[in-house]
């Protein structure tokens, strides 16, 4: 039953997936919507300071993909257009499950890290001021460790870590105005690359 809910909460990116997340506007979209649950055109176009024409055609660009979804639950009317992020996580390939295009694959990889690039050089520029104390309040978090694992205890871990962060997700409660949006980048490597 846990392995049949492990696999409905994996999507494995089709070729029109690749495509629309390779996109940088795109994937500023779906950081969005892991800070919102729901979003409108005009919301996109606020948020990220885009014009509301552009939002519009992106979005429909990620809900073609499969990668946002309508949620009509939350229109105003039936000619509001209100969307959210499907749910699961989306993984590009492997031995198991190829990717569909090996470039648009190695873009997307790409584009994911320099998006991790991003984050880790605002978490520097931040860490002075927290080290000294001039902040107090806690905005990123940094730890490394070394471990000797077999690669499938390595998978479980990994697993581990994804449950984790789901239990996290899904016991959080929406309301609470104390809540950020936290982007979290697991960066792993074993001794041979």
């Amino acid at each position: 039953m846990e392995e049949a809910k492990k696999d409905a909460d994996q999507v494995w990116m089709t070729s029109a997936m690749l495509k629309a997340y390779a996109h940088p506007l795109r994937r500023r979209m779906i950081r969005l919507f892991s800070r919102r649950e729901h979003l409108r055109a005009a919301d996109v176009a606020a948020d990220l300071d885009v014009p509301a024409n552009s939002a519009s055609f992106h979005l429909r660009v990620l809900a073609d993909a499969g990668l946002i979804e309508e949620a009509p639950e939350h229109a105003r009317d039936r000619r509001d257009r209100v969307w959210k992020s499907r749910r699961g996580s989306f993984n590009v390939g492997g031995p198991e499950h190829p990717v569909p295009d090996e470039a648009l694959g190695t873009a997307m990889v790409r584009s994911v890290a320099d998006d991790h690039q991003d984050m880790l050089s605002r978490v520097i520029a931040w860490t002075p001021e927290y080290l000294s104390g001039r902040a107090t309040e806690v905005r990123a978090h940094f730890s490394q460790r070394m471990v000797r694992l077999t690669e499938a205890e390595f998978e479980a871990v990994m697993e581990r870590v994804q449950e984790v962060v789901t239990e996290a997700v899904d016991a959080h409660d929406k309301g609470d105005t104390a809540g950020r949006s936290w982007q979290i980048d697991i960066l792993a490597a074993d001794d041979t690359i």
